[in-house]
């Protein structure tokens, strides 16, 4: 089974805030004692953390569910309760989340140290002692525990490699990254050796290295989805420089100018701005067949070499030195990651199928989520909270008409406009 797992389902749960406590002080000689209920803890979030200890989603393949702790409950005496642990899920650079429904990206993470919030925790609930006020002396009321939020993501990996070996299967990528760099990837002389990336660091010097990476073969038609190819397109995207690695000793197969045009076509029809990178085209096994015994089938290389007898491999990993220099040079700064999910803000109201409105916006569902609906001191109380918020003003602009039923959360009612 393989160890390199490069997209995967993750279910995040973050944590439910606790209860509120409704307590009044009972002290001897205190006839009328006040309010002394304490305030629910906060449940903990959920974090993706961009580590470049990970190498591949593997831990989540077989164990997808995550979770943070809840808070504890308010008690008497003004004891709040205790805050839940946040849980901080590792995951490799160049991570990139997308939504588990509709497949759109909501967040990148492609340098070591990034965080994204995966799912927020929810608030705790405040004890009866927060809602005295001249016109409340006694507040026989107190805020639910806000359930945290939960779903599924879908998790995919792109290698961040400086350089990506792009070739047919067979053309000596791994024999190449085996030379070159400490990797160990499993070399054989039949198609589709290499089932999974492998990546290996080249020195080019004491002080100068780079991240090389042997992407599994490509064949024509990857783009869309034929052979192995198509499932490692994506590590790609992320590489500075590219080798066009070519068989030379292909004497059955595709000549080296055909190996290249279909690795050309295939790289711009999954992404086209793929094919102005910086690129080398490479000509491999020059100890079997050199590139005049193709005649008018050789296409045009920067260099010959042969992983076997290490024939050009310096110049080689000079030349790719020297590009990936100069493309990190070039490269503007990032300010950190991305987040392509942008947060939902102010109140919305949208007409639902059956006829019936429903009020969209955190703070809204948060005012109904927290209150006890059954207690009319704590139903009055989420009115004015609504109001403030301006619910009230967004559903009339919104049309609702006299005797509609409005949703708000798990809370719903028939619309009377007093105004």
């Amino acid at each position: 089974m393989s160890n390199f797992v490069d997209e995967c389902g993750l279910h995040v749960r973050a944590g439910d805030g606790g209860a509120g406590c409704i307590s009044f002080r009972r002290e001897a000689h205190v006839p009328k004692g006040g309010p002394d209920g304490g305030d629910g803890g906060g449940g903990g979030d959920v974090w993706l953390v961009a580590d470049r200890n990970v190498a591949s989603l593997l831990a989540f393949r077989d164990y997808p569910h995550r979770a943070a702790g809840s808070g504890t409950h308010g008690q008497g005496s003004g004891k709040h309760g205790k805050s839940g642990d946040d849980c901080e899920i590792h995951v490799p650079e160049g991570t990139t989340v997308r939504s588990h429904e509709s497949g759109e990206v909501i967040a990148d993470l492609p340098g070591h140290g990034d965080r994204w919030l995966a799912a927020r925790g929810g608030q705790g609930g405040k004890g009866n002692a927060r809602f005295l006020s001249n016109r409340r002396r006694a507040p026989a009321f107190a805020e639910q525990g806000e359930h945290g939020e939960e779903g599924w993501l879908r998790l995919e990996l792109r290698l961040m490699a400086d350089v990506a070996l792009v070739g047919f299967p067979n053309a000596g990528k791994s024999t190449l990254i085996a030379s070159v760099s400490a990797a160990k990837p499993k070399i054989a002389d039949y198609p589709f050796t290499t089932l999974e990336p492998n990546l290996g660091v080249v020195r080019a010097d004491a002080d100068r290295s780079f991240v090389m990476a042997d992407i599994p073969g490509l064949i024509e038609g990857a783009a869309e989805g034929i052979g192995l190819g198509h499932q490692f397109l994506r590590h790609v995207e992320r590489a500075r420089v590219l080798v066009f690695l070519l068989d030379l000793a292909a004497v059955d197969g595709d000549s080296p100018r055909r190996q290249l045009e279909v690795l050309r076509d295939e790289l711009g029809a999954y992404q086209p701005d793929l094919l102005e990178r910086p690129a080398v085209v490479v000509g491999s096994k020059g100890d079997v067949l050199g590139l005049e015994d193709w005649g008018d089938e050789a296409p045009q290389v920067d260099l010959v070499i042969s992983s076997v007898t290490r024939h050009n491999l310096d110049q080689l990993v000079w030349k790719l030195d020297g590009l990936v220099t100069e493309a990190r040079e070039t490269e503007p700064s990032r300010d950190g990651f991305v987040i392509h999910r942008p947060e939902p803000m102010g109140i919305r109201v949208a007409r639902e199928m059956d006829g019936s409105w429903r009020v969209h916006g955190r703070q809204a569902e948060r005012a109904v989520a927290l209150s006890d609906l059954t207690d009319a001191g704590a139903l009055d109380y989420a009115w004015q909270r609504l109001n403030k918020l301006g619910v009230e003003n967004a559903l009339r602009k919104a049309g609702v008409r006299e005797g509609e039923v409005v949703r708000i959360g798990a809370m719903s009612f028939e619309w009377e406009d007093d105004g």
